[in-house]
């Protein structure tokens, strides 16, 4: 009896799951064709920003700091005031620096006058010739304190202009990391730090083997001949550079300007490998930031000849490995691993898993699984621009941001 019943149970379970699996829409997507093709190949790397010029802003003298007189991340002019340290100290020791001054003179003035006396005697031998020389090293002795006076003097001033702590570069100020009234410059005390950030740096790393494989792109910075926009900072001209980097933001959308590849490290990296590029990248409207995160993207002097691609959307990552949604002939489901290489704009190179003219998914990916039945359609391809009539004008041309 509990063996019938048992059956009956798992029975009606299989019977209502094969009614709801039946009471469940087929979803709807739509795919691409895998194609062969020759494409564009691209070298992307991690990247960093940098200040242009960075400038670490930090106590020369010690002392309390009486006041911050710049505001937090405004932009600041070269030789702005940015702290102030109390200088009561350092203005007496200027005051004591030029009375010791004021000394070293009146010595000297009257070593002069006794040389002058003791001379014209030792000449009417009134007086021996060790008296004469006695009195030329007393006035070279107090030639040498009174140049020391004057170092003194120069010295005090100095410190006392390093109570006025200012910009050595026009840029943005980052937050003070100091407040009013603490004890700085004890040791050199970091302030704050100054960027210049129009334009920036871009620092990312390329493995030897890209840089040696690229010569047209990469191998040649030693001897390339930049024009610069301003020879006092170095900037470069992006329009007769030739301005073709690309920068990839953290959201994935491509930043508006483009950059021009500077510089390659002198040396490889041992423990990676690589070596250390540098771009420049305009950045007017101040968007990138120093210590910012981006992909530099480069494309490479070589072409990807009679490749498989896939549109990037199509593919499904999962700890590092990609697979694709396949429509059969009998309008079902094949999940399918494959290896990629380089991406290509949108699309991305297979290399192997996929066969030229596979149907892969595009759109409906998140209502699918292996094995399951699907209405599919092939996606519409992009229309063709339309030509302007005749006795018509053509509209303008929309500025790309790629």
């Amino acid at each position: 009896m509990s063996f019938t019943v048992l059956g009956f149970v798992v029975s009606t379970v299989a019977c209502g799951e094969d009614k709801k699996a039946a009471l469940l829409p087929t979803p709807d997507v739509q795919f691409d064709l895998v194609k062969k093709t020759d494409v564009p190949l691209y070298l992307e790397a991690v990247s960093t920003v940098d200040g242009y010029v960075t400038a670490e802003i930090r106590a020369r003298v010690k002392g309390f700091l009486r006041s911050q007189d710049y505001r937090d991340g405004a932009v600041v002019k070269a030789g702005e005031l940015l702290f102030t340290i109390e200088p009561d100290e350092y203005v007496a020791a200027v005051e004591s620096a030029k009375a010791a001054l004021t000394r070293a003179k009146a010595a000297k003035d009257l070593a002069d006058i006794d040389y002058g006396r003791v001379k014209k005697l030792v000449d009417e031998k009134a007086l021996p010739q060790q008296q004469l020389d006695t009195q030329v090293a007393r006035v070279g002795d107090t030639e040498g304190q009174l140049n020391a006076a004057h170092a003194a003097v120069d010295n005090a001033q100095l410190n006392l202009s390093y109570t006025q702590v200012r910009s050595p570069v026009t840029g943005v100020a980052g937050l003070a990391l100091v407040r009013i009234g603490n004890l700085v410059g004890d040791s050199p005390t970091l302030l704050t730090t100054v960027s210049q950030v129009e334009p920036v740096r871009v620092n990312f790393p390329v493995t030897e083997i890209d840089y040696l494989k690229q010569p047209e792109t990469l191998g040649h910075l030693d001897g390339r001949d930049l024009k610069w926009a301003n020879a006092e900072f170095a900037k470069p001209d992006f329009e007769t550079n030739g301005a073709n980097l690309q920068l990839v933001m953290s959201d994935g959308s491509i930043y508006h300007h483009r950059g021009v590849l500077m510089a390659a490290d002198r040396n490889v990296d041992p423990t990676t490998g690589t070596i250390t590029m540098q771009a420049v990248f305009p950045n007017s409207e101040r968007q990138l930031k120093p210590g910012q995160f981006a992909r530099v993207r480069m494309k490479r002097s070589d072409l990807g000849t009679g490749v498989l691609v896939v549109p990037q959307k199509a593919l499904t990552e999962t700890q590092g490995r990609f697979s694709v949604a396949v429509v059969t002939a009998d309008n079902r489901i094949a999940m399918k691993p494959v290896d990629v290489g380089p991406a290509s704009g949108s699309q991305r190179i297979v290399t192997s898993g996929l066969s030229e003219g596979d149907h892969v998914v595009v759109v409906g990916l998140q209502r699918i699984k292996d094995g399951i039945e699907v209405n599919a359609k092939q996606t519409e391809p992009a229309p063709e621009p339309a030509s302007p009539t005749a006795g018509s004008q053509s509209a303008a041309p929309t500025a790309s941001k790629q």
